[in-house]
């Protein structure tokens, strides 16, 4: 990664391509909302040649223009793919969202990578580049995945390098904050009268030269005297940092001795501590001026993808079984070996219909190539994969996305990323291998949506398409989970956060034609009785020909939660005849399940038949049954009926300095607080159990209290007893004759 003369090789809007693993680089960008990414994305692909001066390729559309609803937002919403070419390698470009809400993005684009990029803006505050880039950090580093730190908007009043380098140290460096070190310095021009300061050049660290961009092209030269300073300390550092990872042990001992290490020796070992994922180099970058052929420091941050980060040899792939769980080889990225790749993503595209962002892991793709696809989901934590389903389809044209354009492919090798039309069923996570050997790899992990939003047609015209419309949104987003509550009947779709909802909702109206409408989330309560009574039913009717007659007493007594309903038959001397001792039961369980005092299911109650009257001619089943459901309802206007509530138990996990205002928060939700424990360093684990009524937007307002911080889950306990006062203000309603539910 030393300072080299480059030229631009490739052609706005040509389709970069792969015919072998080692020339390809899959990198992601992470980072929180407004650092820049996507901007970023535009100008790596501009310094590439991917991008006329303009910023755009060859159909007038820039790079972000995938997504009207990106565009009318001005936020990603979806992951990115776009392909560029440098220095002989294909460099895989995946642009993620920064918005928690959209998780579920970021995960697909950290599963088609080799090494990421986490772009910080030097304006953020240190909390919220914890609060988002942290715990995607940890993960990387749990599988040993490459990382860089990517510093933007250098030029906005009040910010410094140096100090956002102190915060990704402290942030990333765990204990070891000289693994987390800049290669570069910052030049920057004049403060303007606004504060800003342009970023206008780079001063490399093992070089000492000036990387000079103020004229809109690349200059080098030495570095001059005012910078020696700062220059000599943080090279001196950066040079440790180095050597402590070299696994040459001799250069420490030559190093402290005095002796001058060669940049070239500096150089290698760079490249292999960072490609290992042990040492996190820093640089920054800023989009090229108007007219410039290349932003700041994007030939620094393509050298280093290219020279630093693995190629996909080097992966370690998912491991991979048979359909039935038996192990399996793992793969191998040769692009002559067994067919084995994996649907990352799935969207909708209204004139191709079905395209899915496939990451081939060993063999070759082609179009029309029969593939055996089979998956069963992906994992959520405490509900696991879905259902299996397998398939051989007949693969479509493959395609490299850039902007609105699809440029077609011949074929994609072991270790690239391609677009696939038409692939029959196949859903995210779903594993294709070769027709006859049908394999599965172990699905990535998906976070469970907890903000529900309830919705229902707008009119007749949108009842037929909702189905459809929902079906296709879930298919597409793996972290949109739909249920069709029974107890409820609402129709419910399960999100990450209320800008997720927002996009399902005009995704709906956009892409699918289908007006919706929101309302209240409704949790499913149930009753029980709160003493025991007794109840008699009379259903005698006589209109001429055959009548109905049928008496029956009953006495009901409440039973332990979770018993459900039990029913007990104590008649003697067949004043209820067998026949309709079933006939009583019947009619006892249907009102049960409708209710008897606010529409909710009746549960944890035994009935126990005592006696009764039947009629040799009138007495039926039907009569018998209506007799049963009068006598539960009798038993009810004798006793108190309780209204009772499903709770959840709850974990959240904070921060230390949060786990005060959780608790009191969770303390004014009608929870209670069972216990704490210390889940790692400086982050704490709160164990409640809370009513669900009073989580409908905890999602959003746990996000609020902890600054993006806290993370929870969920998991339904047991139904408890209501509140008397609040059990009455939803009974009111049902007295005026509305349902409550």
């Amino acid at each position: 990664m030393a300072d080299r003369t480059h030229t631009h090789t490739g052609a706005a809007g040509r389709a970069a391509t792969a015919d072998r693993p080692a020339s390809v680089r899959n990198v992601v960008l992470v980072g929180h909302s407004g650092a820049g990414k996507t901007t970023l994305v535009e100008a790596l692909a501009l310094t590439a040649g991917a991008l006329n001066r303009a910023g755009r390729v060859e159909d007038g559309a820039t790079v972000s223009d995938h997504d009207e609803i990106e565009q009318r937002r001005r936020r990603s919403v979806q992951l990115s793919l776009v392909p560029v070419e440098w220095e002989g390698h294909k460099v895989n470009l995946l642009d993620t969202p920064g918005y928690a809400d959209f998780v579920g993005e970021l995960r697909a684009g950290l599963r088609a990578a080799d090494a990421a990029l986490f772009v910080v803006s030097a304006a953020q505050e240190a909390d919220a580049v914890a609060a988002t880039a942290r715990p995607v950090w940890e993960e990387c580093a749990a599988v040993g995945m490459p990382r860089a730190v990517v510093v933007t908007h250098l030029d906005t009043a009040r910010t410094s390098f140096e100090e956002m380098t102190r915060v990704c140290g402290r942030i990333f460096g765990h204990g070891d904050p000289d693994a987390v070190l800049p290669l570069y310095l910052p030049v920057q021009g004049p403060e303007g009268p606004d504060g800003h300061a342009p970023l206008t050049g780079l001063t490399g660290l093992l070089t000492q030269r000036v990387l000079d961009y103020s004229s809109g092209e690349r200059r080098e030269g030495p570095a001059d005297g005012d910078r020696r300073g700062p220059l000599r300390e943080a090279r001196a550092r950066l040079i440790e940092g180095i050597i402590a990872e070299s696994e040459d042990e001799t250069l420490m001992d030559h190093y402290l001795g005095g002796g001058e290490t060669d940049v070239t020796t500096l150089v290698a070992d760079l490249e292999r501590a960072v490609a290992r994922g042990s040492f996190h180099p820093v640089l920054t970058a800023a989009p090229a001026a108007e007219g410039a052929r290349q932003g700041v420091g994007t030939v620094e941050l393509l050298d280093l993808i290219t020279r630093g980060f693995p190629s996909p040899e080097e992966r370690t792939p998912p491991v991979v079984t048979t359909p039935g769980g038996a192990p399996r080889p793992a793969p191998v990225c040769d692009p002559a070996a067994p067919l084995v790749a994996e649907v990352v993503k799935t969207t909708s595209d209204p004139y191709v219909g079905r395209v899915s962002l496939v990451r081939v892991f060993s063999g070759t793709l082609r179009p029309d190539d029969t593939v055996h696809v089979c998956g069963h989901g992906l994992d959520r934590p405490g509900v696991g994969a879905g259902s299996f389903h397998e398939a051989d389809v007949r693969v479509g044209a493959l395609s490299a996305p850039f902007g609105r354009q699809q440029h077609p492919l011949e074929s994609c090798v072991a270790g690239d990323l391609a677009c696939v039309s038409k692939l029959g069923g196949a859903r995210t996570g779903d594993t294709l291998s070769a027709n006859g050997v049908p394999l599965l790899m172990k699905p990535w992990a998906m976070p469970d949506p907890l903000l529900p939003l309830a919705v229902r047609a707008h009119g007749k015209a949108d009842e037929d398409r909702l189905s459809q419309g929902l079906a296709r949104l879930v298919a597409e987003d793996p972290t949109m989970r739909l249920e069709h509550d029974q107890d409820t009947h609402q129709v419910v779709l399960w999100c990450m956060g209320e800008a997720h909802t927002d996009v399902a909702l005009e995704r709906l109206r956009s892409r699918y034609g289908v007006q919706v409408d929101t309302e209240p989330h409704r949790v499913p309560l149930r009753e029980t009785f709160a003493s025991r009574t007794v109840g008699r039913g009379r259903h005698v009717k006589q209109s001429g020909g055959h009548g109905q007659y049928a008496v029956c007493e009953i006495e009901v007594e409440p039973l332990p939660p979770g018993a459900g309903i039990e029913f007990v038959d104590k008649v003697v001397g067949g004043s209820v005849p067998r026949q309709f001792v079933a006939s009583v039961e019947k009619g006892v369980r249907a009102q049960a399940a409708r209710g008897v005092a606010s529409g909710h299911p009746l549960v944890d109650v035994r009935v126990t038949l005592l006696d009764g009257k039947a009629h040799a001619v009138d007495s039926s089943d039907a009569a018998f049954q209506t007799a049963g459901a009068l006598a539960l309802r009798e038993a009810a206007a004798g006793t108190r009926v309780q209204l009772l509530e499903p709770v959840a138990e709850v974990g959240v996990l904070v921060p230390d300095d949060y786990v005060g205002a959780v608790m009191s928060d969770l303390a004014g939700r009608r929870g209670r607080v069972v216990g704490t424990e210390q889940a790692s360093e400086q982050r704490t684990r709160v164990r409640a159990e809370v009513p669900e009524a009073e989580m409908g937007r905890y999602t959003v307002d746990l996000r609020s209290l902890t600054h993006g911080t806290g993370r929870f889950d969920r998991a339904y306990a047991r139904h408890e007893p209501m509140p008397r006062q609040l059990a009455e203000r939803l009974r009111e309603p049902q007295q005026s004759g509305a349902k409550v539910s």
